[in-house]
């Protein structure tokens, strides 16, 4: 089947198009607004469209071109810090991109299954009560990223009522691994450990709020559910992705240690919390599961090693 993938250059997008090269049965197209960079081996693997999907325009050019019988959605502005930062711009980034997606699609009478990457961030003011979270819980979302997050998913179902555009709606929880931000919280444990062990950095992590339960899958899982989606998903439907297993943002911080060549001391860094948190997360996905028999293979040992791995490479790299 033929595939595109928007923010291809993205850390889930390279994952997926990896993922999806690697079974033969995918021909993959991917999207993103600056010319190939980021791909590494997957620029000869991939064809490649550069856009901008704020742009109308742009994307009904990108679609015309692709001919896509799958979209995985999944470009964005992805980070809650930034988004506290920049709540318009991400607020635009999300959801005026995703209609333009909707628009060029019915412009064009194309009719390929849509899959929008959505996030755990929407159900936001977690209860005690609601946990785990299964699809029905409100979404109370605290945070600007959230939000948009939040309109994504809701214009997906409304495109899908009103318009009959194949949507799936995936609600993946936190997926984490090698070559992910660090901007993210175990990305930047491992990104510390690297530079600390390398003697660029004094041997102190500096961290945010450690006592946050968040529930945490590989990306390379992440990118094998996606997939599974597209394959048996039931459009219209919404689908929380994720292990049902709480972890204390603390555990990913000692495991990162264990593995460490260094003695490192541990500071609290006021610039890390965030102005709005959630005690606990974790995901209910027995939907998915039922409809898939998904289940996650990697142990977060093993992706934190991975993640580890991957600064330690990026690190002598740049030196």
């Amino acid at each position: 089947m033929r595939a595109l993938i928007t923010g291809i250059n993205g850390f889930v997008g390279g994952h997926l198009a990896e993922h999806l090269l690697a079974n033969g049965r995918w021909e993959v197209w991917g999207l993103a607004r600056q010319p190939a960079l980021g791909l590494g081996e997957l620029a000869g693997r991939v064809r490649y469209i550069a856009a901008d999907m704020n742009a109308g325009e742009q994307v009904v050019s990108a679609l015309e071109s692709a001919q896509p019988e799958v979209i995985f959605h999944l470009a964005g502005q992805a980070n809650v810090a930034r988004s506290f930062a920049d709540p318009a711009g991400t607020l635009q980034a999300n959801i005026l991109a995703q209609t333009n997606l909707f628009q060029a699609l019915l412009r064009l009478r194309q009719d390929p299954l849509v899959l929008v990457a959505g996030s755990n961030e929407i159900y936001g003011a977690v209860r005690p009560e609601d946990l785990p979270l299964d699809e029905d819980t409100p979404l109370r979302p605290v945070n600007p990223y959230a939000v948009s997050k939040a309109a994504q998913d809701l214009l997906a179902f409304q495109y899908f009522v009103s318009h009959r555009i194949r949507t799936l709606r995936l609600r993946p929880f936190n997926h984490i691994g090698p070559r992910q931000s660090d901007t993210f919280v175990a990305s930047a444990f491992a990104a510390q450990v690297a530079q600390i062990e390398a003697g660029r950095q004094q041997p102190i992590m500096r961290v945010g709020n450690l006592s946050a339960e968040r529930d945490f899958t590989d990306v390379r899982d992440m990118v094998r559910a996606y997939e599974l989606a597209a394959l048996h998903g039931e459009p219209g439907e919404a689908y929380n992705i994720g292990s049902g297993r709480p972890v204390r943002v603390q555990r990913l911080l000692d495991i990162l240690m264990m593995l460490s060549t260094k003695d490192i001391a541990v500071e609290a860094d006021p610039a890390r919390m965030r102005p709005a948190d959630v005690p606990s997360v974790v995901c209910d996905a027995r939907r998915f599961r039922e409809r898939t028999n998904w289940e996650p293979a990697i142990h977060l040992e093993q992706t934190l090693f991975d993640t580890l791995e991957y600064w330690r490479a990026w690190v002598k790299e740049t030196r």
